[in-house]
């Protein structure tokens, strides 16, 4: 189990150093072809009051799944899965959120990030770190596709 928890927080700690550099060297790219490039991911059309709001709650998912991925480094993997239920999971007041939106497909992308939030607190409460790291992986990638296709 310590050789897993020291893997995934290796595994962590090269994917945040490769996410900045990779990040750095795309601002790099971007900020040369910026004129030439238009963004062309789907304008949400938000009004400034819940453009801020969802900004602020996209915050708050990067703050959970932070937390979540320290917690696994602990072995605390039950805290780990009460924050994946309460902050990034399908709770009434998401799915009521998520219900507001015009857009189907954003509509349906969030419901499925948020299921999923649900399905890794799930994974995080049978204690497979590799289940869970799993399951977090595809929590991840609804939050690069999303951000990929849409824009405030």
């Amino acid at each position: 189990m310590k050789r897993i928890l020291i893997a995934a927080s290796v595994f962590v700690g090269i994917a945040v150093s490769s996410a900045a550099f990779a990040k750095d060297e795309m601002m790099h790219h971007d900020h040369q072809h910026q004129m030439h490039m238009a963004d062309t991911r789907i304008s949400l059309g938000l009004p400034e009051e819940m453009k801020q709001h969802q900004l602020s709650n996209m915050r708050e998912h990067m703050e959970a799944i932070k937390s979540i991925v320290g917690l696994i480094s602990e072995n605390k993997l039950e805290d780990a899965s009460k924050i994946a239920h309460a902050r990034l999971g399908l709770t009434a007041d998401m799915q009521a959120m998520c219900n507001m939106f015009d857009n189907k497909d954003f509509k349906a992308l969030g419901l499925a990030f948020h299921k999923s939030g649900d399905d890794l607190g799930a994974a995080l409460k049978t204690r497979n770190v590799n289940a869970s790291l799993r399951a977090l992986n595809k929590t991840m990638q609804y939050c690069v596709e999303c951000h990929a296709t849409y824009r405030q």
